[in-house]
């Protein structure tokens, strides 16, 4: 009776409009009302207590380097190393938006702002090249879906949190899958284009390749820093979050100088605006999860799960499977947020990697922002690139496939994140 109150009251309240963070706030008052054990401190308590945590820091230090690093100048340098490297051959720009996805994902750990900014610097060269610009804002969109994957990474802070995980280990075990990712759409690309003729850059100079690589090294150094403080303990994940922020500041205004002392109160200002909504959304999950516990949801979903737990990857195969139905109407934290704390002890009674599921159900959920309706990189794209957003969806599929491909490729084989993450751990 408490799980059809809870999801009742859940999907009701987000048919209605309501904000997410007000329906967890809402799902758990009726909780309450139900256990019999309505106190209105008690829900202030838990939403105070949920946003007050030091490795939620990360989040906001996170969302302000990447704004530094898109206003700073960094975004750019990286596009164009790119396309130092492939723009030259034969639907060279797709493979750009890949590479640069891939570099900048290293960078933020936000799937909006590498998407919005890779879809501002790219498309319009891609519309003037003749390319068939539907399909490439769904590539696109897909390769800003590394963000989360890839450390560092405002998502796995957020899982970590929610599910009392170690976010320096989800940060290392996220570089192969993030990586596997990127390849999986430079195949799809690889496939639909080879046989379209487009139009080719020129292959640029030696020299003109050297002086791009060395005005934008100052950008490749960030991920090098923060994944080498992370293996060898140098600082914290929250750490390295101000230290991103920190660097992503002193290149822009400093070495670059495009980032000026006057845009930087927009910057805060913008970042500012983006961790409220997220911290709001933690404060109220974090009442919703207190609840889940107090009514012992997760024992009533072991028993419920019973027969799947012998089989872990069966368990996993369903876990995504829902996760993917789920993000077609939820945004990425929310579902992140509920599904967390009802899932971790289902998993732990499996035998399941605590950190492998953990990067596997933040893949699957990182899909759910490209997939219609809800998706917000796929919205991001087509307002950028002024596209309706039927036409990138049937240009995206390819590369969307392809994705889930991994995902599914991780559950069948748990290796590829186990084995490099013990290596990466020593």
């Amino acid at each position: 009776m408490t799980v059809l109150i809870f999801l009742g009251c859940l999907m009701g309240f987000m048919l209605l409009g309501v904000p997410i963070a007000f329906t967890l706030l809402l799902a758990g008052t009726a909780m309450m009302w139900q256990l019999g054990i309505f106190d209105s401190q008690l829900i202030a308590q838990n939403l105070i207590n949920g946003a007050d945590n030091f490795v939620l820091l990360a989040a906001p230090f996170f969302m302000l380097a990447g704004e530094f690093m898109n206003a700073g100048g960094l975004s750019r340098r990286i596009v164009n190393m790119a396309l130092c490297l492939v723009g030259h051959i034969q639907g060279g720009l797709g493979y750009v938006a890949v590479i640069a996805a891939i570099i900048m994902a290293s960078l933020s750990g936000s799937a909006l702002a590498d998407t919005t900014a890779l879809a501002a610097l790219l498309l319009p060269m891609m519309r003037e090249a003749k390319y068939d610009v539907p399909r490439c804002a769904g590539l696109i969109a897909c390769g800003g879906i590394i963000a989360p994957i890839i450390p560092p990474s405002i998502p796995f802070v957020i899982f970590g949190v929610a599910a009392q995980v170690s976010i320096t280990k989800l940060f290392l075990a996220g570089i192969v899958p993030g990586v596997l990712m990127g390849l999986s759409i430079l195949a799809a690309w690889w496939l639909v284009s080879r046989h379209d003729k487009l139009e080719t850059r020129p292959r640029p100079p030696i020299e003109q390749i050297r002086k791009t690589f060395v005005d934008g090294i100052w950008a490749l150094v960030l991920p090098v820093i923060i994944i080498v403080g992370l293996k060898f303990g140098v600082f914290t994940p929250t750490e390295a979050a101000v230290v991103a922020a920190a660097y992503a500041l002193f290149v822009g205004m400093f070495i670059y100088r495009e980032l000026k002392f006057k845009d930087l109160y927009h910057l805060f200002l913008s970042a500012g605006k983006m961790t409220a909504v997220v911290m709001f959304l933690v404060g109220g999950a974090m009442v919703s999860a207190w609840l889940i516990t107090v009514a012992d949801l997760p024992g009533q979903l072991v028993g419920l799960l019973g027969g799947l737990l012998e089989t872990p990857k069966l368990f996993m195969f369903a876990v995504v499977v829902i996760t993917l139905i789920i993000g077609t109407s939820m945004d990425m934290t929310p579902t992140i947020l509920i599904l967390a704390p009802v899932l971790m002890p289902v998993v732990k009674q499996a035998g399941i990697n605590p950190v492998y599921f953990g990067v596997v159900f933040v893949m699957a959920n990182a899909i759910g922002l490209i997939t219609p309706p809800v998706g917000t990189s796929l919205t991001a794209v087509c307002g950028v690139g002024k596209l309706p957003v039927g036409r990138v969806v049937v240009g995206m599929w390819p590369f969307l496939l392809a994705e889930i491909g991994v995902v599914f490729l991780l559950v069948l084989f748990p290796d590829l994140v186990l084995v490099p993450l013990s290596f990466m751990t020593r």
